[in-house]
């Protein structure tokens, strides 16, 4: 392999692998900050005891979030030098700002909220749960706003020629808030308070299985599939926008997630496969839902991607594969969350079918599924180019690099995450068998 690909390779481990974690670590400050909202309102123990038990959740996923993300500022020099040196005038200022502004409030914080529940009042100790929830969006938007910047790049201008060139800031605000961050901070949120969700919902039914903690956990499987619900909705909501700027600003991309190829009115599919060589999609469509969904009109004329240069398409059935199971998933989300809502309201004395609970044990694995997918159909649609329109991917890369040091790197990385993974897997079985502490509810209670 070249170093170019080994490079790419490499990268999508060191980032896939950190991705696992900071949507958790979004999601789970949302319902930190519902748990401890019910214990200050009830003065109820359980909800104390839930809230000091995902706090542990909370703090160890927080841990080995920050561990595995540190690689990736690193590798930004290592393997992409001539990247680093086009956009190193317009990352480091959210870079900096995610550093100073978002991760120092959420860690402090954390401080206070795991070791100052009998040291500081209930009122401080609920102001620092809400400050690391808010720290920890606050992080996911500074780096989504560096990443959104890359999709479509806005507020800068370009100094220099040939590989000196770069691009520099000239409009903070516009970079900042360039025509795709608001959308794709979102969606990412909404995907991580459902990755959250779905974790709170299959904890608290392995509790029902093994037929501990059942009031605690019915209560909080209603919480959980409440959000679940709310998340999933909001999602396609978001999705919707994201495919109307995605149609404007990269119609390429947009091509690719729908195997598109002749420029007219396009259907959405369903399934199907994409002949990159005969340029042809196979599959079932529905007519004309692509070009209402981007202009709420089924014969606006959608670009196809023969309109552009093969040299500037990227790998059409991967971006259309990776795209389809994210919506598939995400469709199935909506459908679980309705039933879950349904049964968890309407089901009495814990009489949740068991499954149900079987599925919901194991299903905290699929939004995982569908943010990497959704990561890879995004930044594999964007391809050739790493700044769209600006820098290809292989102009990006450190040239000084041989191959033979990358492999090296990758099998050190790859050691060091599964043993990494491994500890963290083992941890957290460890704290969900131990669970909460269970409060004995006298009758009439």
């Amino acid at each position: 392999m070249d170093v170019l690909l080994l490079s790419r390779i490499q990268f999508a481990l060191t980032a896939g692998f950190h991705f696992i974690f900071p949507p958790l670590s979004i999601g789970l400050g949302i319902f930190l900050i519902i748990l401890e909202y019910k214990y200050i309102k009830t003065k109820e123990k359980m909800w104390e005891n839930l809230v000091k038990f995902w706090i542990k959740i909370f703090a160890l996923t927080f841990a080995v979030g920050v561990a595995t993300g540190v690689v990736l500022e690193f590798e930004f020099g290592t393997n992409w030098e001539r990247y680093s040196r086009f956009v190193g005038d317009v990352f480091g200022s959210p870079l900096a700002a995610e550093g100073v502004f978002a991760f120092f409030l959420e860690s402090t914080f954390l401080g206070i909220l795991v070791f100052g529940w009998n040291k500081v009042s209930s009122r401080t100790h609920f102001i620092s749960t809400i400050m690391v929830a808010f720290g920890a969006h606050l992080s996911g938007l500074w780096i989504l706003v560096a990443n959104s910047w890359q999709q479509t790049p806005a507020g800068f201008h370009l100094v220099g020629q040939g590989l000196s060139m770069r691009a520099e800031i000239v409009d903070f605000w516009a970079m900042v808030f360039n025509p795709s961050t608001i959308q794709r901070f979102t969606h990412t949120i909404f995907a991580s308070w459902t990755a959250a969700a779905f974790l709170f919902v299959s904890v608290n039914s392995y509790y029902l299985l093994k037929n501990r903690n059942k009031v605690m956990a019915t209560k909080s499987i209603k919480i959980g599939a409440t959000v679940i619900l709310i998340t999933s909705l909001l999602m396609l909501m978001t999705g919707h926008f994201s495919s109307i700027e995605v149609a404007k600003y990269q119609p390429t991309k947009l091509a690719a997630f729908e195997g598109h190829w002749k420029t007219g009115p396009a259907g959405m599919y369903l399934l199907g496969w994409v002949n990159d060589s005969t340029e042809q999609t196979y599959g079932i469509a529905i007519p004309g839902m692509l070009s209402y969904l981007v202009d709420f009109d089924p014969s606006t004329p959608v670009k196809g991607l023969k309109d552009f240069a093969p040299a500037d398409r990227p790998p059409v059935n991967a971006t259309f594969q990776t795209y389809h199971i994210m919506i598939a998933l995400g469709m199935f989300f909506i459908l679980y969350g309705i039933y879950a809502v349904w049964i968890s309201y309407t089901k009495k004395d814990y009489n949740i079918p068991k499954w149900f609970l079987i599925i919901s044990l194991w299903a905290f694995i699929l939004p995982h599924i569908a943010i990497q997918l959704g990561w890879v159909s995004a930044e594999v649609g964007r391809q050739p180019w790493i700044v769209y329109g600006l820098l290809r991917t292989k102009d990006a890369y450190s040239m000084v690099l041989t191959s033979g040091e990358i492999w090296a790197s990758l099998f050190m990385f790859t050691f060091i995450y599964i043993v990494l993974f491994i500890l963290y897997i083992y941890i957290l079985i460890k704290k969900i068998k131990q669970g909460p502490e269970e409060v004995i509810l006298i009758k009439g209670e």
